[in-house]
C-alpha cells in the first residue's frame, strides 16, 4: 500500500507538468488567435487524462486505507471531494468543442487553471498538506 500512496504523491508532479505545458500552450493560441489543432486536442485530452489517473490512484489510496484501518476523516472526505471535483473540471474542455478557436483556447486555459486552484484547495485540506 505504501507504493500506492509513494506513486499518488509522486504522480502529482506530472500533472502539474502538464498543467503548466498547457497553461503557457493555451495562453499562446489565445493570444495569437491561432488555430486549435489536434496537439491541442490532445494536450487537453492528456491534461485530463493525468488527472484521471491521479484521482483513480487517490481514490483506491482513499477507499483501501480507509476500510483498513485509517478510517475516514473529515479531512481525507474533503481532499477525496475536491479532487473528484477537479477531476471532472479537467473534462469541460469537450463542452467548447464546437466553438471558435479562441474560444477553446480561453477556455482550455482557465480549464487548466481552474483545476490547478481546486488541487491546491485540496491538497490544503490533508494535514501539512501544502508542505508535504
Amino acid at each position: 500500500m505504501s507504493t500506492l500512496i509513494i506513486a499518488h504523491s509522486h504522480f502529482r508532479w506530472l500533472v502539474i507538468l502538464v498543467a503548466a505545458v498547457a497553461i503557457v500552450k493555451f495562453a499562446i493560441g489565445w493570444y495569437r488567435g491561432d488555430t486549435f489543432k489536434s496537439m491541442d486536442r490532445g494536450l487537453a485530452a492528456g491534461f485530463s487524462g493525468t488527472v484521471d489517473l491521479q484521482a483513480t490512484l487517490g481514490l483506491i489510496v482513499f477507499l483501501w486505507d480507509g476500510f483498513t484501518g485509517a478510517g475516514f476523516p473529515m479531512y481525507r472526505i474533503e481532499h477525496a471531494t475536491t479532487m473528484l471535483i477537479a477531476a471532472v473540471v479537467a473534462h469541460l474542455h469537450v463542452l467548447w468543442k464546437n466553438s471558435e478557436d479562441k474560444v477553446r483556447f480561453r477556455n482550455s486555459l482557465f480549464i487548466v487553471v481552474d483545476v490547478l486552484v481546486l488541487v491546491f484547495i485540496g491538497i490544503a485540506r490533508l494535514p501539512n498538506g501544502l508542505t508535504r
